[in-house]
Parts: C-alpha cells; sequence; structure tokens
C-alpha cells in the first residue's frame, strides 16, 4: 500500500529546500513514504519527518532530516533545535524544524554535509570544482 502525500507542493519551506537541494550535481527528487527526497544514488535530505518519543508519534511536516557530518553529529545531537527521526535515527540522521526565522545558510550547509555523507567522491569532486551558487535568497 502507497503511503499518503504528507506534503504540499506548493508549501514555500519545500520550494527553498528544493533549490538548495537541486542544486547539487546529478541530485532529484522522488517521493518516498509520502514525503519529498533528495537523493544521487542515496537519499541525502528529506522534507518532513517524524519522531517517536515515549510512545507517541510526533510529527514535524516542516522539517529537513539530514546525514550531518560525523564531526558535527556530537554537537548538533546537543542542540535543542534537532530530533532523532524514528526509523532513520539509529543510521546517524537528525531532523530539525524549519520556520520564519530559519537560517537557510545553516539550511544549506547542513544539507551540503548530507550530500557530502552520502555521495560517490566522482560527485564531491563535482561540487567542489562548481563555484558556489548563492542558493540562499
Amino acid at each position: 500500500m502507497a503511503h499518503p502525500l504528507m506534503f504540499t507542493d506548493g508549501d514555500p519551506l519545500l520550494h527553498r529546500v528544493r533549490a538548495i537541494a537541486l542544486a547539487f550535481p546529478e541530485a532529484a527528487e522522488k517521493v518516498s513514504h509520502g514525503r519529498p527526497a533528495f537523493f544521487t544514488k542515496k537519499v541525502f535530505c528529506y522534507f518532513g519527518g517524524s519522531q517517536h518519543v515515549d510512545d507517541e508519534w510526533i510529527a514535524h511536516d516542516a522539517a529537513i532530516m539530514v546525514r550531518p557530518d560525523p564531526l558535527d553529529e556530537p554537537a548538533l545531537r546537543q542542540d535543542a533545535r534537532f530530533w532523532v527521526p524514528a526509523y532513520l535515527g539509529p543510521s546517524g540522521w537528525l531532523g530539525i524544524d524549519l520556520d520564519e526565522a530559519t537560517d537557510w545558510r545553516e539550511i544549506a550547509e547542513l544539507i551540503d554535509a548530507s550530500y557530502r555523507v552520502t555521495a560517490s567522491k566522482r560527485l564531491i569532486r563535482a561540487l567542489d570544482e562548481l563555484q558556489p551558487p548563492d542558493i540562499v535568497q
């Protein structure tokens, strides 16, 4: 059975995340488990997610889930803004909510780090050869 869609395509936060994520070499978008997922061969960013806390499911519909740089992960886990996603958390994924006060440069850096954790060496070289786009507008 297919998952129901858990996003609105016209969501302005999704639009911002999409612009950042699709700027990476060979990045594409698909719907996975009802949510937008950005990937090359592996997913590097999800829009939206959920967490399981004390037998309760908490939806984070305006959020991203990423795989942080392993060197940054311990500090991010200490930051109260980050949460551990259900299912993906044990594999090192973290989530952060988005709103009108979001620092889009920080979000771009988190997505960049996640891309680098999941992408091939060839794609990382291609990324490093690019002039960094001003993806935060």
